[in-house]
């Protein structure tokens, strides 16, 4: 029977449940190859049930919340294209600063990913059983009815919830680095943006010929050529630069939050059917107002008047800057000047701000740019340090936000990635899988004391603690490295990416467990004991010192690391964060470009500003070293 099938026919005569069972050893890639073998194949290819296991086999989500994704999108091919561009960017993303924030998780919402930041916080008698876990949101990367990205940051500003929309670049594979930035763009069909958002009102046309006048005289591939060439990366201009821009964009491109839109950003954990489906309806419209807010902008901008072309609200119109060269300095720093032809408008507009907020930052890129110019002799490799700000800006049209996943060769130590402290960027830890031989890697949290969480009368809460548990070889020994990412103390005592312990897993300790029973008043019962040292008061807050313990293995997954001379326990059980979002709650956002990643140094919880949780209450003192660039 099967004589009679060959090639392409065989796979043409297959039942569709048993194609989709074939399918299973394809990548999508694979898939879309095969679709262009011949028209019946591209039918077979395309098909739903094909790329519904090819969805369930990235292992994102449950079967059964892949058919709820699946309504707000084209095909199940579009949603698989939405889910791998997004896939590297899901687990735990990190900064240092400040030393008791910043750790961001990203996990899927609702035909989308979303990056909550876990606020630092003190818990219950009953530890993470007891009260949700707090937390903020920062951004949103949504799919569009064809599987393309759509992203959202979110921000609080004067006692108002944005959204502040942007592009998402290709994200790497492997990307270890994700960053906030502004990037110009040309206009795809190489017109300006009549329907826009811009900084300035006039165009000098002449001036304009005049920076453009190296393309002149050259073919269009010349051109293309010269005008990749010349692209300034967001990551070349100075911090400052850098953080103006961020902000004079996100003002611009801002959204107000309205009431509808303010709501769940992800389904409550799974428990009354009823509930849930509540849940799902409540997604779906405030998914479809947010891709018609991303779409048309909302209703609250000025638009130009006079054109049929659609708004695009995540970008600025930078075609529109007028530019006037100070011909001491070569850099445009008057932009509102034509010649003398243009009569000034005294009307205060938003093009009037952007214009002025412009140009202070010109003239600060040109002082401090000029000044190396200056001193370029006597060092050569300052003088490409920091790039021109008007050079990025001449690079496109248009500018916008971009979330940029990308990959770079960053050198840790125990763990712990070493960050740079005035970058926009988030970075990802390296998430060890539970194995054979390396049972406790992954996510804990805990507390100190025992029974794990039992308050005293000092101290009602508990100081939520976040580790993660890693394995290392050094000098032939096996390591298991406890990393801090989180501390919920009201005043820091350990910096972020300290080891709060390091035990040797093929040392056994001999030390007893000082304690018999658990909270519940049962018997202890302690399967493995290992030798280790916990993190100590040393030669300062950035180098602590470390003293003997020993790690307890109890049961019901929970770890207990007790120092020897002090008998301090701190006390862990393995976490999925995915849940503990899911019914937690939810609390504002601090201002934008500072909720992506907060960069100024603090001892004290900086991100519970807004919230109106008593138990944050005492979060108030801030301790801040002001970046220098």
């Amino acid at each position: 029977m099967l004589a009679d099938y060959c090639g392409s026919s065989l796979l043409l005569s297959l039942p569709d449940d048993i194609f989709a069972i074939v399918a299973q050893s394809l990548t999508p890639r694979d898939v879309c190859y095969l679709g262009l073998c011949c028209r019946s194949l591209y039918a077979l290819a395309a098909s739903d049930k094909v790329w519904l296991t090819q969805c369930d086999m990235l292992g994102i989500i449950p079967p059964r919340d892949l058919v709820e994704w699946r309504n707000g999108v084209s095909s199940f091919q579009a949603l698989c294209r939405f889910l791998i561009s997004v896939q590297p960017l899901l687990g735990i993303w990190v900064h240092q600063n400040p030393e008791l924030g910043n750790v961001v998780y990203v996990m899927p919402g609702f035909i989308s990913v979303v990056g909550c930041r876990i606020i630092p916080q003190e818990l219950g008698p009953l530890g993470l059983e007891d009260g949700p876990i707090l937390w903020a949101p920062v951004f949103e990367i949504l799919s569009d009815f064809d599987g393309s990205a759509v992203f959202f940051l979110h921000g609080r500003e004067k006692e108002n919830d944005y959204f502040y929309p942007g592009s998402l670049k290709a994200v790497d594979r492997t990307c270890n680095m994700l960053l906030l930035e502004a990037e110009p763009r040309k206009q795809r069909n190489g017109g300006k943006l009549v329907h826009s958002k811009s900084f300035v009102n006039h165009l000098d046309k002449e001036l304009l010929r005049q920076i453009c006048r190296s393309d002149s005289g050259i073919s269009k591939s010349q051109r293309v050529v010269g005008q990749n060439a010349s692209i300034v990366p967001f990551s070349r201009l100075t911090f400052g630069d850098r953080r103006k821009l961020l902000e004079i964009v996100t003002s611009q491109v801002r959204l107000k939050v309205p009431d509808s839109a303010n709501g769940l950003l992800f389904p409550r954990l799974r428990g009354n059917e009823d509930t849930l489906r509540q849940d799902i309806v409540l997604l779906c419209e405030r998914r479809s107002l947010l891709m018609q807010m991303y779409k048309l902008g909302g209703d609250h901008t000025d638009w130009k008047v006079g054109s049929e072309q659609a708004p695009d609200p995540t970008q600025l119109d930078l075609s529109e800057i007028t530019k006037s060269v100070d011909h001491a300095s070569g850099f445009p720093i008057s932009l509102n000047e034509d010649d003398g032809r243009t009569q000034c408008t005294k009307r205060k507009s938003l093009a009037g701000y952007f214009r002025d907020s412009l140009k202070q930052i010109l003239r600060k890129s040109s002082s401090i740019n000029g000044g190396r110019e200056i001193s370029k002799n006597c060092s050569s490799s300052s003088e490409n340090k920091h790039a021109q700000l008007h050079e990025f800006l001449r690079s496109g049209d248009t500018i916008g936000l971009t979330l940029h996943a990308s990959t770079v060769k960053l050198s840790s130590y125990r763990a712990w990635p070493n960050m740079h402290d005035s970058r926009f960027a988030l970075y990802k830890l390296p998430m060890q899988a539970p194995t054979v031989g390396q049972e406790y890697a992954g996510l804990w949290g805990g507390t100190f004391g025992w029974p794990p969480g039992r308050p005293t009368e000092d101290k009602p809460g508990k100081a939520l603690f976040l580790l993660l548990l890693s394995y290392e070889e050094s000098q032939g020994q096996q390591l298991l490295i406890a990393t801090k990412i989180l501390e919920g103390t009201h005043y820091v005592l350990h910096p972020n990416g300290s080891a709060m312990f390091i035990v040797q897993i093929d040392e056994p300790s001999l030390d007893p467990f000082p304690w018999d029973t658990d909270s519940d008043s049962l018997p202890v019962d302690v399967k493995y004991a290992f030798m280790g040292e916990g993190i100590a008061n040393g030669y300062g807050f950035r180098y602590p010192g470390s003293k003997p313990g020993s790690l307890f293995v109890i049961q019901d997954e929970l770890l207990a690391f007790i120092w020897k001379e002090s008998r301090s326990v701190l006390t862990l059980q393995r976490l999925n964060l995915q849940e503990l979002l899911k019914k937690g709650e939810r609390v504002p956002a601090i201002p934008p470009i500072a909720n992506f990643s907060y960069l100024t140094k603090s001892y004290s919880n900086v991100f519970s500003g807004f919230s109106k949780h008593p138990e944050l209450s005492i979060f108030t003192k801030v301790c801040i070293y002001q970046f220098l660039d």
